[in-house]
């Protein structure tokens, strides 16, 4: 279902420029024909994204090795926390609030803080006692070597007796 945007049905006829309070309707028919397209879009350019804030992660998967990139920028080593539980890699920290935030005369703020925990289901088992983590330029890479021998093992399927 779509929402179409109520019109008069007399639209099509000339407005009277002299009529009161035309310029008023006009400007309310724009403002919600805007809201209607883009019903969220004043929000956001004004508070910023939604939600808590959370590091932006990639995962990739290699034969020997799990690898997670994780944005942190801002945030020095010693304020977030890396931990192996089961098959869950767990980043967790607290991105502080800048200075110049708080400070008067600030115009526009789009950055962010706040709490964060993010869980990574692991799609293999990895050898936690050999797991390494590098922290360079805001950005936190994780190696996480794969347990050896537990390739996959392909399982070739035959063609079953017709029924």
């Amino acid at each position: 279902m779509s929402l179409i945007p109520w019109r008069n049905k007399h639209d099509d006829e000339p407005e009277n420029l002299n009529a009161p309070l035309a310029d008023l309707r006009t400007e309310m028919n724009r403002l919600f024909d805007n809201f209607l397209r883009e019903p969220f879009e004043w929000a956001e350019r004004t508070i910023g994204s939604f939600g808590p804030w959370q590091p932006a992660i990639d995962v990739a998967e290699t034969d020997e090795e799990i690898v997670v990139r994780a944005e942190v920028p801002g945030l020095k080593p010693d304020e977030f926390e890396v931990t192996i539980t089961g098959d869950q890699l767990v980043l967790s920290g607290e991105k502080k609030e800048a200075q110049q935030r708080a400070a008067k005369g600030t115009l526009w703020t789009e950055t962010r803080a706040g709490s964060f925990r993010r869980a990574i289901r692991l799609p293999a088992s990895v050898q936690a006692d050999k797991v390494s983590a590098e922290h360079v330029h805001g950005v936190l890479t994780i190696h996480l070597p794969k347990v050896p021998g537990e390739v996959p093992k392909r399982i070739p399927v035959k063609v079953g007796p017709a029924s």
